[in-house]
């Protein structure tokens, strides 16, 4: 129950433990209880040594130091100082940026060699296309080459046989 809630707190949605018939009971009403019964209400801070509830000043990311030491308030568990609590957070946020960002870096460098790769590919299609015109091409060369010797035609100029009239 207190991970949820926990949880809750993180997202700004703590009210939602909240019940809506009664109201929750205050953190400074269970300053002489112990921080379990602090804790069960996710709003609330613990602090060892002066052993009181505190209501958690939502104003401000982190309780003031006038208030509780860090390395001994207590909030979400008893068992975890608040100092470890956002250092753990705070290592489990930059991994997670860290490995989206590697995420993006491989996606974007994958697709950057596969669109060298097609490239490449279409490139020598195309060189392929190119040479077997040119075959096509010289192949027709020669037919037409052949073509005019078989009727006497020079290839010299297309009209030589206007100049020459037998």
């Amino acid at each position: 129950m207190s991970f949820i809630s926990l949880v809750l707190l993180l997202f700004g949605l703590s009210s939602t433990l909240a019940q809506t018939t009664t109201p929750p009971p205050s953190c400074e009403s269970k300053n002489s209880t112990s921080c379990e019964d602090c804790l069960s209400t996710a709003d609330c801070l613990w602090c060892i040594p002066t052993k009181r509830c505190i209501t958690y000043p939502s104003k401000t990311i982190l309780p003031p130091q006038s208030l509780c030491p860090l390395n001994e308030a207590r909030w979400g568990l008893c068992s975890m100082n608040f100092q470890i609590l956002i250092i753990t957070l705070s290592v489990a946020g930059a991994l997670l940026i860290i490995g989206l960002l590697v995420c993006i870096f491989c996606c974007c460098k994958c697709e950057n060699i596969g669109s060298s790769r097609f490239e490449s590919r279409m490139n020598r299609q195309k060189d392929k296309r190119k040479t077997k015109q040119e075959e096509r091409k010289e192949e027709l060369k020669i037919r037409h080459d052949e073509i005019r010797q078989k009727y006497g035609l020079s290839r010299a100029s297309p009209y030589a046989r206007f100049e020459n009239p037998k």
